[in-house]
């Protein structure tokens, strides 16, 4: 049988590896914003000197990488061969203007899956332990016994199966908690339903196919970016399939509804909400969502990229390159992650 290529079967086509001559007189450029110590550990790893990000092409004519942030419209062009992103989220990166698509996007993760993890169980913890409830007492000067819970053997189900969502799993596994993964459905590999050997997971299913999880579930994670496909994801249907459980999202704010989120909370089909990101930030003194009953929002903390989380990240992307090897780390621009 011919084979098809991907384009035909209308799969993403990934940008192509940095030509090796290419790479080696590539111009270095990183955002003004990195630490000077970090700066130094860039400089170090693709062996050459860097310069502050421009907003335009270097007059020169060499083709150029970057390591940070963002980038200013008028580098997109095609000379760009390589942005290496500090951040693991890079949907704002991307919604900023068209990318070059002979150009290579990797992102920065490190421990970040654990960071988030550790966040995601401190609140788990202090739920079942009534912390919030006894922090509210002590400031009324009031005792009073309030019942605890386990959260051994309930059941939370976490949005995001990639290196951050399995984290999440990974720990909530360890503490007895079942867990159950939520990937996107896609056309190819196991059908929607089947049970997938995912690390993290005791079961992986398809988005499509939630609702009875929903109901299950005494947690939702959700750990998703910010796509085309997940924007508003969390809405109004989905609640509606919510039985009580308490919703943390350590992924991306504008996933949310917030509409069909505060209607749920009002109603008790959301228990309360722990929200470490939201659709606009910094949310100011005005901003409704502080009013929302039986929230917590922390201020986009959750998960904060440590320096050598990215000396790391671009260190082992770098050595990729070099060997003609796909870094783990590719961002498929087309998904979005």
């Amino acid at each position: 049988m011919a084979s098809t290529s991907p384009l035909a079967c209308g799969l993403p086509v990934p940008a192509p590896l940095p030509a090796s001559d290419d790479l080696a007189r590539a111009r270095l450029l990183v955002s003004p914003s990195l630490d000077a110590g970090l700066v130094r550990e860039v400089e170090r790893i693709a062996g050459r000197g860097a310069q502050p990000l421009p907003d335009a092409p270097p007059p020169s004519g060499e083709p150029y990488l970057c390591v940070g942030g963002s980038l200013p419209e008028a580098l997109r062009t095609d000379r760009l061969l390589w942005f290496h992103s500090v951040t693991a989220g890079t949907d704002r990166l991307l919604g900023a203007g068209p990318w070059p698509g002979s150009a290579l996007l990797t992102r920065t993760v490190g421990r970040m899956g654990e960071r988030m993890a550790q966040y995601v169980l401190g609140w788990v913890l202090a739920e079942c332990q009534a912390v919030p409830e006894f922090t509210d007492q002590h400031a009324r000067a009031h005792w009073e016994q309030l019942p605890t819970e386990l959260i051994a053997g309930q059941t939370a189900v976490v949005y995001g199966t990639g290196r951050i969502g399995a984290a999440v799993g990974r720990l909530l596994g360890a503490c007895g908690v079942r867990t159950v993964g939520v990937a996107r459905t896609t056309r190819i590999g196991p059908e929607p339903g089947t049970a997938r050997a995912v690390p993290g997971f005791d079961r992986v299913i398809g988005a499509a196919e939630d609702a009875e999880a929903l109901g299950e579930a005494r947690w939702v994670v959700s750990a998703l970016p910010l796509t085309g496909a997940t924007a508003g994801f969390f809405g109004a249907d989905r609640f509606a399939a919510v039985r009580g459980a308490t919703f943390v999202n350590v992924g991306r704010g504008a996933t949310v509804d917030m509409a069909a989120l505060e209607s749920a909370l009002r109603d008790g089909r959301v228990r309360r909400a722990v929200l470490d990101v939201l659709p606009k930030e910094p949310a100011a003194p005005q901003d409704p969502v502080w009013r929302l009953p039986r929230t917590v929002i922390t201020s986009h903390s959750s998960g904060i990229t440590a320096d050598e989380d990215i000396v790391t990240d671009f260190t082992a992307a770098w050595e990729a390159v070099a060997a003609g090897r796909r870094p783990e780390l590719t961002v498929d621009v087309g998904r979005g992650y």
